[in-house]
């Protein structure tokens, strides 16, 4: 029995390599999962192979995070297979790398409707079923470094995930008397989810990025879920409306390089 035996979590994104982890270090707590990602059905097999493997039931949703009513058809879905999910966790995100003067309204839009929009539609409807329930639940945003670090080459996200941010702090605040406790990772450069597509589009980028990094090393998708996890803790009954930093020190330099993503 793990600590998350009779949770269900349910993760935006799943099917990124940071959905994916975070997915498995909860099932491998015992939580049963469900996840959505804009991809279909048969997209979803091999990660649903790999949670059952851990014992625990596996839910997907082919979804449109940036629509409520594709969010809220997911979520009672979910619910009718595995239970009300108690541990959200907004994770599904995209980037568009261009300076801002470049960046068209289309592609403005878009990101800000994954981003932003699709976090606001996934904690909203979550809670509301929670609060409905009398439930106690744990929610957990997958943020960035850079809510806080403006990065010119990628501007959308920068202000999408800086919008998450205080979007996090005012779910706490209106949550904690329903015992739902809020909470952000945010991880700095990782090997892996839309880095790692980036790093594909721009190898030389890739070194650059392990440089500027205090540790000298990037970060596992794994690494970030295991912070996931702990947030969604029976044990955190105090700690909401914070942000788990997870850069390996990026934060604490003020002349990293502005060319990066």
């Amino acid at each position: 029995m793990g600590e998350l035996t009779g949770r269900v979590a349910a993760i935006s994104g799943g099917l990124g390599d940071i959905g994916r982890a975070v997915a498995l270090e909860l099932a491998g707590r015992g939580a049963s999962i469900s996840v959505c990602d804009l991809l279909p059905v048969g997209a979803s097999s091999g990660l649903g192979t790999a949670v059952r493997a851990l014992g625990v039931p596996f839910h997907y949703a082919q979804t449109d995070v940036s629509d409520h009513a594709d969010v809220s058809s997911w979520l009672a879905d979910a619910s009718s297979a595995l239970g009300t999910p108690d541990l959200i966790i907004p994770n599904a995100a995209v980037v568009t790398i261009t300076r801002l003067m470049n960046l068209t309204a289309n592609q403005w839009r878009r990101e800000l409707q994954i981003n932003l929009d699709g976090a606001f539609h996934l904690s909203h409807e979550g809670a509301r079923r929670l609060i409905a329930e009398g439930k106690p639940g744990w929610m957990v945003f997958v943020g960035s470094w850079v809510a806080h670090a403006p990065r010119p080459h990628i501007p959308a996200y920068c202000v999408s995930k800086a919008g998450l941010r205080m979007l996090m702090k005012l779910m706490a605040l209106e949550l904690a008397p329903h015992k739902i406790m809020v909470n952000e990772v945010a991880p700095g450069n990782v090997d892996g989810g839309l880095s790692a597509k980036v790093f594909a589009e721009r190898p030389e980028l890739r070194e650059g990025h392990i440089q500027m990094v205090p540790i000298k090393r990037l970060q596992e998708p794994a690494e970030i879920a295991l912070q996931v996890a702990h947030l969604c803790s029976p044990t955190n009954t105090q700690m909401t409306g914070s942000t788990l930093l997870v850069d390996g020190g990026l934060s604490l330099l003020t002349d990293a390089p502005h060319d990066d993503v």
